[in-house]
């Protein structure tokens, strides 16, 4: 192993990269289970718990909240002290909370479990992103992350759908803890991952001498970047959507076309899952044409959430049955396009000691304004109208997002020659 090559840009041997790459995959898929199973069993839970739609929201907004207010002071521990065993860290504590959920007696209890899912996944997200961005060369960031993010509707859909059958054979408070047990083991394992050595927070000013940064240097090394700004924003308005999906799609083929749970559940996941398609491929498209228009991380997403917004107009206010379901379909594979490309950006354009930090901000506007919010203002939309009312917002959510992306676009290049070039270290060579 100490002979093997090391392909430029890289920091360890391509084997042992796609194996962190794995685990960091598999870990993402088991977040977003542990996160929304419960939004296929809300029937069951509403029916036991005596709860509303809006309570039933609630249970997702929790997980949300909790990251919105630790993945900030999570995300500096990751950036200062060790990126993989505080990634280890946060699964366990997502794991162990989510087999929680199964012991509770009463909707105060679940939303306080949920919550402590939310704790546990706090900082996984800027993590991960981090990790990635100086595993793989920078011409391969936008692909990777779209690989990355794949995990995401995956999670999604296999999360919907076992809560659902789960729910139905079992009860929901089984589905909990079967859901658990996965993420904890590939967890474990990830204590033994090597990372990058801590880059050091420092900068060139203008008389060439070398400056560790200080509180004022790092906010900033944020807002002097606009294009940064627009991007978080743009995630916020397009999450706001794909969140709003999660919780409510399978309610809204339940209540609109009078189907079973488990039924609607797995309709709604296969809608999800086909982002499994949209993320990877945008990642690769991204990378491509950024090699002939260096702003494509940015025009990118703008184009995929106008298609998601016209896709998802037509299925919520223009079509029913079949065809109604082929434009909700073709809507799943768009929705997500945008992530790899934006997520990239929320790399390429801070200090490389910051990487986690700048993903970090991105969750916290995103789920604030958009993760946290959507169950709630849909359930509420729902209990004073239709869950057909409630959802018709959405193709709107997207233009927006996709008008913050093209703003975003217009500062790319300015705000990446500002950024510093440094180089990556290895923590130590596999061997």
């Amino acid at each position: 192993m100490k002979n093997k090559v090391i392909p430029q840009g890289y920091l360890y041997p391509k084997g042992y990269t796609n194996y962190v790459f794995i685990l960091l995959f598999l870990l993402y898929m088991f977040d977003y289970i542990d996160r929304v199973v419960v939004t296929s069993m809300f029937i069951h839970i509403e029916q036991d718990l005596g709860i509303t739609h809006t309570q039933s929201g609630l249970l997702v907004s929790a997980v949300y909240w909790a990251i919105v207010l630790l993945t900030f002071p999570v995300s500096i521990l990751v950036d200062r002290w060790n990126r993989t065993k505080t990634i280890g860290i946060m699964a366990v504590l997502w794991s162990i909370a989510t087999a929680l959920c199964a012991l509770t007696g009463n909707f105060v209890q679940l939303v306080l479990t949920r919550a402590l899912i939310g704790i546990g996944e706090a900082g996984y997200a800027p993590g991960g992103s981090a990790v990635i961005s100086g595993l793989y060369p920078e011409e391969k960031r936008s692909k990777m992350m779209g690989l990355w993010n794949a995990s995401i509707p995956l999670g999604t859909a296999i999360g919907v759908l076992l809560g659902g059958i789960i729910a139905a054979r079992l009860g929901w408070k089984h589905a909990f803890g079967l859901v658990a047990l996965p993420g904890l083991i590939v967890a474990i394992l990830f204590f033994f991952v090597k990372d990058y050595k801590t880059v050091d927070l420092s900068f060139t000013n203008s008389n060439n001498e070398k400056v560790r940064m200080k509180k004022a240097d790092m906010a900033r090394e944020f807002l002097s970047r606009p294009s940064l700004i627009f991007t978080y924003f743009g995630f916020a308005a397009v999450v706001f959507v794909t969140t709003s999906l999660i919780t409510w799609l399978s309610t809204y083929f339940h209540a609109t076309r009078g189907l079973s749970s488990e039924k609607a559940g797995s309709m709604a996941s296969v809608v999800m899952v086909l982002a499994i398609v949209g993320a990877p491929l945008g990642g690769i498209i991204t990378d491509r044409w950024r090699k002939s228009n260096i702003r494509a991380r940015l025009l990118f997403p703008t184009i995929t959430s106008l298609l998601a917004a016209l896709f998802l107009l037509i299925a919520l206010w223009l079509t029913s049955g079949t065809l109604q379901y082929v434009f909700f379909l073709l809507m799943g594979v768009t929705v997500t396009a945008f992530v790899p490309a934006a997520a990239a950006v929320t790399q390429d354009v801070i200090h490389a000691g910051m990487r986690a930090m700048s993903y970090a901000v991105a969750v916290v506007v995103q789920n604030l304004l958009g993760a946290s919010t959507a169950p709630l203002v849909i359930g509420r939309l729902y209990d004073l109208y239709d869950i057909k009312t409630a959802m018709a917002i959405l193709p709107f959510m997207l233009l927006l997002g996709a008008i913050l992306f093209y703003a975003g676009s217009r500062y790319y290049v300015k705000d990446l020659d500002k950024t510093a070039k440094i180089k990556l270290e290895a923590e130590r060579v596999i061997g």
